[in-house]
């Protein structure tokens, strides 16, 4: 879990928190389930960019980013980490 992560939950850990829960929604296969953990790592990382352009100076500061910092981060492209 990221700092951001710790100041505001993701939608998909709020979306997908029963899905995942459930015994059934459970891949079966090795590379279901490398599937869907990709997934879901994409679901928070877009979710984390979003609140992190949100953010106030104050906020980022907090976090020990800067608004430059925050604005690389946010522009990258969900195939990176």
């Amino acid at each position: 879990m990221s700092t951001i992560d710790t100041i505001h939950p993701t939608e998909a850990e709020k979306a997908f928190a029963p899905v995942r829960d459930a015994a059934a929604a459970q891949p079966r296969s090795r590379a279901a389930h490398r599937l869907w953990t990709s997934f879901l790592l994409w679901m928070q990382k877009r979710e984390s960019r979003r609140v992190l352009r949100d953010l106030t100076n104050d906020e980022l500061s907090d976090v020990g980013l800067t608004r430059s910092e925050a604005r690389t981060e946010v522009s990258k492209s969900f195939f990176w980490d």
